[in-house]
């Protein structure tokens, strides 16, 4: 039979996963990458990714850049432009094991820095807001450099190839924290690239995405409006930013923020107790353009938690386990029980239900 590998498009595709602890436990990145094998269908190679939280504990207190650049001269010219606005404490070359599997990869970068206060001053903004600035004008005015994460005490790793791959070239078993994603791709609309593949991220906010979105143009038509800038030429960039403006500028909570991009039907809201559907109604009127229509199941990582949403309709797969301390969602039963074989309360969450998970207050 002749093979139609590469040949079909699959929007089905992609494996997402997680695991965290309540606890604050800082664990290996290694038993997330091993979550990852029994779903290495759903990717083709084209992206595979990871966000950790909790790896910098020595640097906590800065922001942690990490950059792709083109060269050496794209390097040079983005370090004199971060020079100019932030304190860079370390900058280095992030280690990697080189793979033949892995190929063309570009420059990879990080920087541990905080805003210097003449810039704070100078823009009047707090130093959050500050670094999206800086990350938007960076990703649109810096061609062949693209900051890829920017968050404290955490970091993004993804690249071209199967996330199991992907997780070696980074040497994450060598890292250790208490919450960690994981994305394996197979893009739908858009090319496979380094920039493009998940997790995306701004500042401590990280999204894994499995599926396709249909309101990309409309959700990012609005969310232009506020200063972001779509570059990384894939939809769920704009996932990212919506839940930035949401929850860190409108000062949403993350139930509500989960009942704007995944809206109950008007006919749901109808039925509900008075006192919520006027919540309900007030969401989907203030923020009707956020609304996110396509088949989607989405890990948001945040410092401290993490929450799980799949569409209304529930059009993609999701699961989610616990074992003492530690929450486990993935695409695949398969894949919990590849790390956590006697894994319980085993449950595929409702299309619109947020599961949300927090680390003890203070344990990060």
């Amino acid at each position: 039979m002749k093979s139609l590998e590469g040949q079909v498009r699959i929007p089905s595709g992609c494996a997402v996963s997680a695991v965290i602890s309540r606890e604050g436990r800082r664990m290996s990145g290694q038993a997330v990458i091993d979550s990852m094998k029994p779903m290495h269908d759903r990717s083709n190679g084209l992206g595979g990714g990871f966000a950790g939280y909790g790896i910098y504990p020595e640097y906590r207190d800065f922001f942690a850049f990490h950059l792709f650049f083109r060269d050496h001269n794209t390097r040079r010219t983005c370090e004199a432009f971060l020079k100019e606005r932030f304190d860079i404490v370390l900058a280095e070359e992030i280690p990697v094991e080189k793979m033949p599997q892995i190929t063309d990869e570009p420059l990879i970068w990080r920087y541990f820095a905080a805003p210097l206060r003449s810039a704070l001053r100078a823009m009047q903004v707090d130093e959050r807001e500050f670094v999206v600035r800086t990350v938007m004008r960076l990703n649109t005015e810096i061609p062949g450099a693209y900051v890829f994460s920017c968050g404290k005490n955490m970091g993004v790793f993804k690249g071209v190839g199967y996330p199991e791959e992907i997780g070696r070239f980074y040497r994450l078993e060598t890292y250790r924290g208490y919450c960690w994603t994981a994305h394996g791709r197979y893009p739908t609309n858009t090319p496979g690239w380094w920039g493009g593949a998940h997790p995306f991220a701004l500042l401590d906010y990280s999204v894994v995405h499995n599926g396709e979105i249909s309101s990309y143009d409309a959700n990012r038509r609005f969310i232009e409006m506020f200063g972001y800038q779509c570059t990384l030429q894939t939809d769920t960039e704009v996932l990212t930013y919506m839940l930035d403006y949401l929850l860190r500028r409108q000062k949403l909570s993350l139930t509500e923020a989960a009942a704007v991009t995944a809206a109950p039907f008007w006919s749901t809201i109808a039925r509900r107790p008075p006192e919520e559907r006027e919540v309900l109604t007030y969401l989907r009127t203030v923020f009707p353009s956020l609304l996110v229509t396509g088949p989607f199941s989405i890990i948001l990582g945040f410092s401290g938690g993490l929450m799980a949403l799949n569409d209304r309709l529930k059009l993609r797969s999701m699961v989610v386990a616990e074992k003492e301390d530690l929450v486990y969602i993935a695409s695949e039963e398969a894949a919990i029980r590849a790390i956590a074989p006697d894994a319980e309360h085993l449950r595929s969450p409702m299309g619109g239900e947020p599961v949300i998970i927090r680390v003890k207050e203070g344990a990060y």
